[in-house]
């Protein structure tokens, strides 16, 4: 009873319906229940009704307070993998539809109805909502694990300010503003779909309740748009929120999630929304839909590059999918023109100073003879953007007995074609020069760095009295740049770090990368050579695992400097480096290599 009193009280608030019939249409309630309402309002001394008109008294206004919004909360850490490549520079809440930022309507709409009390949370090119707190007085909140966890923790990151609550996701629009200043029960925006969907369908019980929630649905109601938290809502949603954060494997977690698996203890309903009113752009496809000027003219650098290249219009460019493995180097992503499917590939954050494009392009070209690369369709030698054609193929397992013999044969070939480049992969010349970087932005934590490079210095100083014949080496031969093609066929892609180098390094750099045990990393030199390894060749491969790991644990410093997160791989690589350089201690490799 209090909800539809609470409800007839809000109408009464915002609009000057003066009828009961229009009472009835306007709150899709029936003629009956209205006028039950209408006179327990009046009963109660909330409401007064004088020369044909409804005003809430004193006594309804401090009754009405119970309901009264408190805040908004506006969910916007997240990447946006599937609006790329407008995410690679621009948060997906700050893309426009119709020229306006999707997070500026949201915030205007909360403001139209009294909610100044709006906190963002952030993560992904935070800076970028900044202007944000001057121009509509909102605060940001940083959530420091966005890239690693979904956004069940960006709300637990503001989880103190649940209170009477709008919770909101920045890709939301909508057309006609669904916000209140009072609410009197949960829930979350629903619409009806007629088509089958990935969204959450909502599955309904008495009085609206979700009952049970399900992925995928057809012609029922599914989960999009805003939700509202009571404050008693807030105060049992709370407690497992916390506790699933804490819970192993809820990584991945949307914050509905939490009331999917407590459905019974978290009573919370559906809020019926026009299918034409609130919107959720996941896609460029979603956006093509809403905003026409997304079709032809997207004003995205990387489609009018693409629709150059194919000499196309940005409308021939469709199914634009980011990569399922991506990259520690690049961001690339699936696209289709003209029923052919192709990558893109945009170099990563602050790789200009990692890597020289146009030496990429130069071993493509000197690879292209031996048909063993990736076919390039496009490669700008100045900013390392490229086009190459799209395989549909799966990458090597380095676990795969039959793939290591076919990706350590390839590495023969690779080697055994003694190709000769202009330039080097001087991995001591990397060492200091990535060095250098990390140390601009004191992103070194290493505690004991300062001895282990020592150590280092000691490897490079044997590595470079070994005198060995090089030729044109990969470098970066990971198992996940070996495709494996239905046709039976291989295709090595990559080559961004290749250059003239001992070819042995090629088989260290495929360990580390792999991460093998010293049983594991004693085999694949085997497997490459076809025989037993001498014992320079052993020296000279655990010599390249050591340079190697600590050349690749400075880079991700680097690279996490910039504000990158690879999770422990520097610490992974690090281990490489102290290991085998004790290994070539105790082994009496290095007094051999000195003799």
């Amino acid at each position: 009873m209090s909800k539809s009193l609470a409800l007839m009280c809000r109408t009464i608030v915002e609009t000057d319906i003066n009828t009961q019939r229009r009472f009835a249409d306007y709150m899709q309630m029936s003629i009956g229940n209205i006028n039950f309402q209408v006179n327990k309002a009046i009963d109660l001394g909330y409401v007064d009704y004088e020369w044909g008109s409804y005003t809430m008294t004193k006594e309804g206004m401090e009754w009405l307070k119970q309901y009264k919004v408190d805040n908004a909360i506006i969910l916007a850490a997240g990447f946006g993998r599937r609006m790329v490549p407008f995410t690679f520079d621009t948060p997906k809440g700050l893309l426009t539809i119709n020229n306006t930022p999707i997070i500026n309507r949201q915030i205007e709409q909360l403001l139209e109805v009294g909610i100044t009390d709006i906190t963002i949370v952030v993560g992904y090119l935070a800076e970028k909502f900044e202007y944000l707190v001057d121009t509509y007085g909102v605060k940001l909140v940083y959530n420091p694990e966005y890239s690693t966890k979904n956004n069940f923790v960006s709300l637990h990151c503001v989880r103190d300010q649940l209170k009477n609550t709008y919770v909101l996701v920045a890709d939301n629009w909508m057309e006609k503003n669904i916000f209140h200043s009072y609410e009197p029960q949960s829930w979350i925006s629903c619409i009806y779909s007629e088509k089958e969907t990935e969204d959450w369908q909502a599955v309904i019980g008495a009085h609206d309740r979700i009952v049970r929630m399900e992925y995928g649905a057809v012609d029922d109601w599914i989960m999009i748009g805003p939700a509202f938290f009571t404050r008693e809502f807030s105060e049992k949603y709370v407690p497992f929120l916390e506790e699933y954060y804490t819970r192993p494997g809820t990584q991945d977690y949307f914050w509905e999630h939490i009331i999917k698996e407590n459905a019974h203890e978290l009573p919370i309903y559906i809020s019926r929304q026009d299918a034409n009113n609130v919107y959720e752009f996941e896609a460029l496809e979603d956006l093509r839909a809403y905003d026409p000027s997304y079709i032809n003219d997207s004003g995205n650098e990387i489609l009018s590059i693409i629709a150059q290249v194919f000499d196309v219009s940005q409308a021939d460019i469709i199914n634009i999918k980011p990569m399922k493995e991506g990259g520690m180097t690049n961001r690339s992503f699936l696209f289709e023109v003209n029923k052919k499917k192709y990558v893109f590939r945009q170099p990563g954050l602050g790789t200009e100073r990692l890597i020289s494009r146009s030496q990429e392009k130069s071993n493509y070209e000197l690879m292209k003879p031996y048909d063993i690369t990736d076919e390039i369709i496009y490669f700008d030698g100045d900013s390392g953007i490229k086009i190459t054609r799209y395989y549909n193929a799966r990458v090597g397992n380095p676990r795969n007995n039959n793939d290591l013999e076919v990706m350590m044969d390839n590495l023969r070939r690779i080697h055994a074609a003694n190709i000769q480049a202009e330039h080097r992969f001087d991995i001591e010349e990397r060492i200091n020069y990535y060095e250098s970087l990390a140390n601009e932005r004191d992103s070194i934590l290493f505690e004991d760095y300062d001895k282990v490079r020592t150590w280092a210095d000691e490897l490079l100083a044997f590595r470079k009295a070994l005198a060995i014949p090089e030729c044109l080496c990969h470098i970066d031969y990971i198992y996940a740049n070996v495709l494996f093609l239905r046709d039976g066929s291989t295709r090595v892609i990559d080559w961004e770090y290749s250059g003239m180098a001992d070819p042995i390094i090629d088989v260290a750099m495929f360990s580390i990368y792999s991460y093998y045990s010293k049983r594991q990393i004693d085999k694949l030199i085997r497997i490459y050579l076809e025989r037993e390894p001498t014992r320079l060749e052993e020296a000279r491969l655990y010599l390249y695992v050591a340079l190697a790991g600590f050349l690749w644990c400075i880079w991700t410093e680097y690279k996490q400097g910039l504000g990158d997160d690879f999770g422990d791989y520097a610490l992974e690589m690090y281990r490489y480096m102290k290991d085998y350089y004790h290994l070539l201690k105790k082994g009496g490799y290095l007094e051999e290599l000195a003799s």
